[in-house]
């Protein structure tokens, strides 16, 4: 296991049918919400993360359902993280994607991680996000073509 965590991550952003966004609430920050998030791991594609994070963090499974939208952020690294990177390493590069569901699917979350999640109208969620990237995606999902825009 690599000492340092990779400063490159996906940020994956699931949406239903009826205009509600999914949002976790972090155990750590705990007043942090935010979509899906992961970093990749050493020779993982970010679609590869994207899957495996949804998978890990709420149970859900997607497969050509994911949107790739080919944002690409880059911000600087949470206070609460910093510790994770190498020392010179300031900033985080985050990939978009989207997840379109129907309805409100079971979600299991991963204690570890989690504590709490919600469906929200997209106006709420992208109110309640703490992160100012996963604001904009979610505020942007009609700009995402036909997989990101017929739902909401």
């Amino acid at each position: 296991m690599a000492r340092w965590k990779r400063p490159e991550s996906v940020l994956v952003v699931v949406y239903n049918d009826a205009g509600e966004v999914l949002l976790l609430r972090r155990r750590d920050p705990g007043d942090f919400w935010q979509s899906v998030t992961g970093s990749l791991e050493q020779g993982e594609a970010p679609i590869e993360t994207a899957r495996r994070e949804l998978r890990e963090e709420t149970g859900l499974e997607a497969a050509d359902e994911l949107c790739d939208t080919g944002v690409v952020n880059r911000f600087p690294i949470h206070p609460a993280w910093r510790a994770r990177y190498a020392p010179e390493v300031s900033e985080n590069t985050e990939y978009v994607f989207l997840l379109p569901v129907h309805g409100r699917p079971a979600v299991r979350l991963n204690p570890a991680e989690h504590v709490e999640y919600v469906w929200l109208p997209r106006d709420a969620a992208a109110g309640l996000a703490s992160s100012e990237t996963n604001r904009e995606a979610i505020r942007h999902l009609n700009d995402f073509g036909p997989t990101g825009g017929n739902a909401l």
